[in-house]
């Protein structure tokens, strides 16, 4: 507990930019030069005001002197109680979920990027399937799964953090470098018309849009694990509201850059995945989908370890004397001075059988832009805004229909219409694209 509102910043930057930076282009092209930014700059200061909220339900019943919450979970429980909880659990373990299969997607699609592009080079014909691609992501998170203690490995989020950077700005420099090249004029004559698609179409692109925006900044399951990390003094929760306002503020002028920059290259034809949009420099393409990837890879054991933890430790507690659940078997490793590790046969089936589950799941709904719109709408409502208005209406005991509570409850109700639409949005998206899509074929 050292951290200050630097490191705080830094991590919440570090949470925030992630592989939906990579769908921002393709969200402002739906909606157009100003409802784009606009949406993106609505959504960071929702984002903001309630991770001020949720930054004073870190101790309770006081935001100074209380006792602390550990998780977002534990800060549910202190001030809400009840069926809220279990609510809160089932949303958020629902994201993770979600997460660690729209990450198999992105990886996979970023591996099969490298082949292709280099495959593109050499003849003219050239398909490549994502489906041997994600076998490929998910054995490796079979041998990760198993690795003791994978969620106290410090560096991991190091290298997230340098690996996220990386290929967000090499998307951002190759956006500016094509607008440059096309005299800074092309992207700007884009609209947000489309002659050849139906306006019901085009308003289901739109909502689907709000989803990826949406996700782009699903970051505040992690924020009380965030705060935890801060000294007492000054207090965490004056801290943390300092550090979000500079972490979002940041993060929020990057995404504006990415999303704009992206638009203006590539007008109406932004293509999904920024990064697919480019085929030169190969090697600079390379970097960034390898980049993507290596993100990604340690990104999946970060968002999946708190599943494993609990199925494990539920499990522990409700068949403590099933030897198959609790007992650790010694394996040592020839040639390494006796060196070992503890196996556990539960832990070996469970978290074997999660990753093939999530991996045959990428293989049946392979689209980017979708499943992540999906998963944004999915957790926006419940996660950024819901509960933490709940809770700081719990806190200071805000009376019924007092113009605070009311005012309140209005910003969850819009936000609620506002993932609602997303949702439907990305489940019609996710109906077409299934139309036309044969699993592990394409």
């Amino acid at each position: 507990n050292a951290g200050t509102w630097v490191t705080a910043s830094a991590h919440i930057i570090t949470a925030v930019v992630g592989s939906g930076v990579l769908s921002l282009a393709w969200a402002i092209t739906q909606l157009g030069w100003v409802a784009g930014p606009v949406t993106l700059i609505i959504f960071s200061l929702i984002t903001l005001f309630t991770s001020t909220l949720l930054a004073d339900a870190y101790r309770h019943p006081d935001p100074v002197t209380g006792q602390r919450n550990y998780t977002y979970m534990d800060a549910v429980r202190a001030h809400l109680g009840g069926l809220k909880v279990r609510l809160c659990g089932l949303a958020q373990y629902a994201n993770l979920v979600g997460v660690t299969v729209g990450y198999t997607i992105t990886a996979s699609m970023c591996m099969a990027s490298v082949r292709r592009k280099k495959c593109l080079h050499a003849e003219d014909n050239c398909h490549v399937s994502t489906t041997i691609y994600m076998i490929i992501f998910g054995s490796i998170q079979l041998i990760l799964c198993q690795v003791p203690n994978f969620h106290k490995l410090s560096w991991i989020s190091i290298l997230a953090a340098v690996m996220s950077i990386t290929y967000s700005f090499i998307g951002l420099g190759l956006s500016v470098a094509k607008v440059a090249a096309a005299q800074l004029n092309e992207g700007a004559e884009a609209t947000t018309t489309w002659p050849t698609v139906s306006e019901a179409h085009r308003l289901w692109k739109v909502f689907q849009a709000i989803g990826n925006i949406a996700f782009a900044y699903a970051y505040s399951t992690v924020l009380i694990e965030i705060q935890d990390t801060l000294k007492s003094s000054p207090a965490e929760n004056k801290t943390m509201k300092r550090a979000s306002f500079v972490g979002i503020s940041t993060t929020t002028i990057f995404y504006l850059l990415c999303g704009c920059v992206g638009y203006a290259a590539f007008g109406e034809d932004a293509p999904g995945d920024l990064l697919s949009g480019f085929h030169q420099p190969l090697w600079l393409l390379n970097v960034a989908n390898v980049s993507v990837t290596i993100h990604l890879i340690g990104a999946y054991q970060v968002f999946a370890q708190p599943i494993f933890s609990l199925v494990e430790s539920s499990c522990r507690q409700r068949w403590p004397e099933v030897k198959f659940v609790t007992t650790d078997h010694q394996i040592t490793i020839p040639f390494l001075g006796g060196t070992g590790f503890h196996v556990n046969c539960f832990r070996l089936v469970w978290r074997s059988a999660y990753v093939i589950v999530t991996t045959v799941l990428a293989m049946l709904l392979p689209f980017f832009n979708v499943f992540l719109a999906l998963i944004g709408a999915a957790s926006f409502w419940p996660l950024t805004v819901y509960f933490p208005i709940e809770m700081y209406i719990a806190r200071a005991k805000l009376p019924k229909f007092s113009f605070s509570w009311m005012g309140l409850q209005a910003l969850s109700l819009a936000c609620l219409l506002v993932s609602l639409v997303a949702a439907a949005g990305s489940v019609e998206g996710l109906i077409q694209s299934l139309k036309v899509y044969h699993p592990f074929k394409n």
